[in-house]
């Protein structure tokens, strides 16, 4: 056998011996940075997808916004910017924009089951604007409140100015006296140290993520939403996967919501504590009283949102589940 020979058989065992190069690359955009527990989550899906698909889908993270900005997620998808995307209160999809958040106390002791309910409910409205609904981003554990200084009363907000992120959240500031600002996540921390903004409504994990408790140390745990922002993939790159690779995926975000919950909770509970004693962070609880009263004060005004924006027979479905997990 010649030299040539050998050394090409040696190639072509070599080239054998490599793992398949992936036939579909996702691309999965969030707003966590690389300290947020939740791109921890978004990898292990990565691994899952991979793993159930033998390689044949990669799936590619990109942390802290890089492909576009909080409110274009339906516009990335669907100008193929991204793959899969966080979708705000985007008014193309109109009873998800104000259902992602709504003013309602639920126990999260079946949260992955919850949020899956919901993502039901919102597929189709999702399906008509080219998008499937696939993961969520266990909002509803952390969506809080922070001001710089103690406050009495976050019903009664004297016309501060809080950072707000849709339109539940605005409608809850002004009906409390204040007035809201939108601010994307990555200019959160200068707004507030830059006094544009008196207070902050964000979740705890992307709060922390961005170092924002050196300047609005005090923290009020209200407890005033259910919240499911979902991460929903461009319905075109989904339908052109095989059967096969669809169920992996679906499979993967369910094992992954499951795999994350309670990781990101004591991830979550963890930022909060380390804070408090540091002794550069405060955080108080609203009572159960206080807090049925707060949600009281709006669920009557939202609701004839929700009626308009979903239709009076969605709108009722999506109550009625969170209703099934009052605590």
């Amino acid at each position: 056998m010649s030299k040539l020979t050998t050394t090409a058989a040696i190639a072509l065992a070599a080239l054998a011996a490599m793992p398949a190069a992936a036939e579909t690359t996702i691309r999965l955009s969030t707003y966590v940075n690389e300290a947020d527990i939740r791109y921890a989550g978004f990898t292990h899906f990565a691994d899952l997808v991979s793993e159930k698909t033998g390689g044949s889908v990669k799936v590619e993270v990109f942390p802290s916004a890089t492909l576009h900005g909080w409110s274009e997620g339906v516009d990335s998808l669907q100008g193929g910017v991204s793959d899969i995307s966080w979708i705000n209160a985007d008014n193309r999809l109109p009873c998800y924009a104000v259902t992602s958040l709504y003013p309602a106390e639920v126990s999260l002791e079946n949260q992955t089951g919850l949020d899956a309910a919901y993502a039901e409910l919102i597929r189709d409205e999702a399906a008509n604007v080219g998008l499937v609904p696939l993961l969520n981003s266990n909002y509803s554990y952390d969506q809080e409140w922070w001001f710089e200084e103690p406050i009495a009363d976050i019903g009664n907000l004297d016309g501060k100015l809080v950072r707000s992120i849709g339109p539940l959240v605005s409608m809850m500031i002004e009906t409390w006296g204040g007035e809201p600002v939108f601010v994307a996540p990555k200019e959160v921390f200068q707004s507030a140290e830059r006094g544009v903004v008196d207070g902050i409504n964000m979740g705890v994990a992307t709060y922390s993520s961005w170092k924002l408790w050196t300047v609005m140390p005090y923290m009020v745990n209200a407890n005033l939403f259910y919240g499911n922002i979902q991460y929903m993939m461009n319905k075109d790159k989904f339908d052109a996967l095989t059967a096969d690779e669809q169920a992996a995926l679906v499979e993967a975000a369910a094992e992954t919501e499951a795999w994350l919950q309670p990781r990101y909770e004591a991830w979550v509970d963890q930022q909060v504590g380390n804070a408090v004693m540091s002794g550069g962070g405060q955080a108080v609880s609203i009572p159960k009283e206080r807090r049925e009263a707060l949600i009281a004060s709006v669920k009557d005004k939202w609701d004839a949102t929700v009626d308009e924006a979903c239709g009076a027979e969605l709108a009722g479905e999506i109550r009625a589940l969170l209703a099934s997990h009052a605590p």
